[in-house]
């Protein structure tokens, strides 16, 4: 695992992407199954992980994890008040400038996340703030601030206007990164630490595969948004 940062009441990882959040019956590595063998190869006989937000298996990036059940209520308690600040890289499909708000609703109908009207019952609204920070060969950075936490959204919300998530096969995108995994990146979380009750920033580098998508312009964009 890839730690950021680590104190007695918070873990912090890079989530690589390809690893889920939690178990899901299917066996394959989730973060609150490492996390607790780490612990418990630290000397630690029974550690508690208390997942407080969750990312998307294809999706890298900050995930925070709590170490004590205090700090999990009060961490998930931020989440749920959206009084935290989130904000994701995607390169996209297409060309947009500029910057918007984008309003949507999503249900998840058969655990299949989609966009559905206004007054679809299952809906639950989704918005999220974009912006472009740079342009190359029909593609775009956007810098992505989520105000909202559901499934899939900025992959949904991007799709349905045609800008698809490169690699995001599932929801139409044409362009295939390595069949697994997207240009999604959850790069920065802003949060109040649950102890010192000090505002904390975690940020967390781009993964390999980004090499594949960022031309030099765009790589260059990526260094702007991220300095």
């Amino acid at each position: 695992m890839d730690i950021l940062h680590r104190d007695d009441d918070l873990l912090v990882l890079n989530k690589a992407p390809g690893v889920l959040s939690q178990p899901d019956g299917t066996g394959d590595a989730d973060v609150v199954t490492l996390a607790k063998d780490k612990l418990r190869e630290e000397g630690e006989s029974d550690p508690f992980i208390g997942l407080t937000h969750r990312l998307d298996r294809p999706t890298s990036g900050v995930l925070v994890v709590a170490l004590s059940s205090e700090s999990a209520r009060i961490i998930s308690r931020q989440f749920r008040e959206r009084n935290v600040e989130k904000e994701y890289l995607a390169v996209v499909e297409g060309v947009l400038s500029g910057a918007g708000r984008w309003t949507d609703y999503i249900a998840k109908p058969g655990r299949a996340p989609r966009i559905v009207p206004a007054d679809d019952p299952e809906g639950k609204r989704a918005v999220l703030s974009w912006q472009a920070v740079g342009q190359a060969e029909d593609r775009t950075l956007l810098k992505v601030q989520l105000e909202t936490g559901r499934p899939h959204q900025i992959r949904l919300q991007c799709a349905e206007r045609g800008h698809h998530v490169l690699g995001d096969i599932r929801h139409g995108s044409s362009v295939e990164i390595d069949g697994r995994n997207l240009a999604l990146h959850h790069a920065m979380l802003r949060l109040e630490h649950p102890s010192t009750h000090r505002m904390e920033t975690f940020r967390a580098p781009l993964p390999a595969h980004w090499t594949r998508v960022l031309t030099p312009d765009l790589q260059r964009a990526v260094e702007r948004a991220t300095a």
